[in-house]
């Protein structure tokens, strides 16, 4: 399963275009007085103002494989990452098989990238904007992430990730290379004490072949 566009909120347009085009060096598709759109390697990130929008989304993007240390290289002049209780910026997922560091955005969005060694992307050479390989998660919040998830199952054809232990507290539909995270209202948001609040979200999906839209 693959992302291939994520439609979010933020309520300053301009601060938005400050991080991702000059900080992260992401190209801009269209950019107007009510939204801005860029290319995040395969996906597409869009935001759409929203003044009185007053909360935050949390969002991965897969990085090549082999890559975590020169990302977190490549991160020490434009963010701070996220300092774990063990000292460390680098959180171990060991059933995903996947490495991840932690930052905000401008907006206060929970952003992470993801070294994911199931998947066969590995990159020779520095690590730079064009190394942000797609979109690979994104946060819904449902007050049942287990009755949501059968739901998109049943009427999309999705499945549930087999290397998550899925609850009805957190659970996760897709796969390495696209995951939906859906998580309970007010659980935080790892590794932070964020509580999760449910905010709009627009998603496109390639599963199968299939494009699908889907709006929470």
């Amino acid at each position: 399963m693959r992302i291939d566009q994520i439609q979010i909120k933020t309520n300053d347009i301009q601060k938005t275009k400050a991080f991702y085009q000059n900080i992260f060096g992401l190209f801009i598709l269209e950019n107007d007085q009510k939204s801005i759109t860029f290319q995040a390697g395969t996906s597409i990130l869009k935001f759409v103002e929203d003044k009185e929008f007053n909360s935050i989304y949390h969002f991965a993007f897969n990085i090549p494989e082999n890559q975590l240390e020169e990302a977190i290289q490549w991160c020490k002049n434009k963010v701070d990452l996220i300092v774990l209780e063990d000292k460390s910026v680098v959180t171990n997922f060991e059933n995903w098989n996947a490495h991840s560091i932690y930052f905000f955005d401008h907006n206060g969005n929970l952003l992470e990238f993801i070294a994911r060694h199931d998947l066969n992307n590995e990159q020779i050479g520095e690590f730079n904007s064009a190394s942000i390989l797609n979109i690979s998660e994104i946060g819904i919040v449902t007050e049942s992430p287990l009755k949501l998830g059968n739901q998109l199952i049943e009427e999309h054809g999705l499945h549930f990730f087999s290397q998550n232990t899925n609850t009805d507290k957190f659970a996760a539909i897709g796969d390495h290379d696209g995951l939906l995270i859906l998580v309970q209202p007010t659980r935080n948001w790892y590794p932070t004490q964020i509580p999760s609040e449910s905010n709009p979200v627009k998603v496109t999906l390639e599963n199968n072949e299939n494009i699908i839209e889907l709006t929470f």
